[in-house]
């Protein structure tokens, strides 16, 4: 970390550890477009020194975290170990993925759940009937909210000062033509979505990708996560969305909140 970034970084606590921190940036500095990084990539992603950023690489490989060949670095599954034991403890995922293979048996399509962490959604709970990306969508996979009808629903649950935070952290990027990018567009989109119950995107976040999502409330009427059906554009219609899926989706996203309920 450089003199400048220091010089910016928010004040912690004396509780601080700043080595954990930069550990579990190096790790972050991995993703789904950068599965494999030279020690030079991870440095500057994370801001480590190149010496740093290699004393916590081999250090996260004795451990079976990393995997190197020598020049480059990639994530072994055992990191999944790090996140498993909240999602596994979670009784979210456990609850639904039975609705959701219900869900996707009556569209036809692929399902999922997931919650808003930061600026993405990530997918706590799936159900694929079929491939219709270019990634593959897993447990665990982030997407930016802005982009996403799950994120939609989300965004569109959160206070104004929440919102506001997120806009003002959120990196509104062109993804496809599609694609809002406005702060301003983005909130009034919001608005209808929180007005409507249920968010459709269309290929904001990939060419050819549409997907419908509505909330999942907790007992207090927050919205803790969010449902969605994905299709293939050349396939299903927005109209087909809100005529077809949408009623199915509903339905679902209802019974899995009363289960949730009943679970405690």
């Amino acid at each position: 970390m450089n003199d400048s970034e220091q010089e910016t970084a928010p004040e912690r606590g004396a509780h601080y550890v700043q080595s954990l921190a930069r550990g579990l940036a190096v790790i972050r500095a991995f993703h789904a477009d950068a599965s494999q990084l030279t020690l030079s990539d991870v440095a500057k992603s994370t801001g480590l020194t190149r010496a740093a950023a290699r004393r916590f690489l081999l250090t996260l490989a004795d451990l079976g975290y990393v995997r190197t060949d020598g020049k480059h670095f990639s994530l072994t599954p055992r990191v999944l170990d790090l996140g498993y034991a909240v999602l596994s403890s979670m009784t979210l995922p456990e609850v639904a993925q039975p609705h959701l293979e219900r869900l996707s048996g009556e569209v036809g399509e692929s399902s999922s759940v997931s919650v808003l962490d930061g600026t993405d959604v990530v997918y706590v709970a799936r159900f694929a009937v079929s491939r219709i990306m270019t990634v593959s969508i897993t447990v665990g996979t982030r997407f930016p909210a802005y982009a996403t009808s799950m994120g939609h629903v989300l965004l569109a649950g959160l206070d104004d000062d929440a919102l506001e935070s997120y806009l003002a952290e959120a990196s509104l990027k062109p993804l496809t033509s599609q694609t809002i990018t406005s702060p301003e567009r983005l909130r009034a989109e919001l608005a209808l979505v929180h007005e409507q119950d249920w968010a459709i995107v269309d290929q904001e976040l990939e060419e050819g990708l549409r997907s419908i999502a509505a909330p999942l409330r907790d007992r207090s009427g927050a919205v803790v996560a969010a449902v969605n059906v994905s299709t293939h554009a050349s396939r299903t219609s927005v109209d087909a969305l809100r005529g077809d899926m949408l009623p199915a989706l509903l339905a679902a996203c209802e019974r899995i909140e009363k289960d949730l309920a009943a679970a405690g």
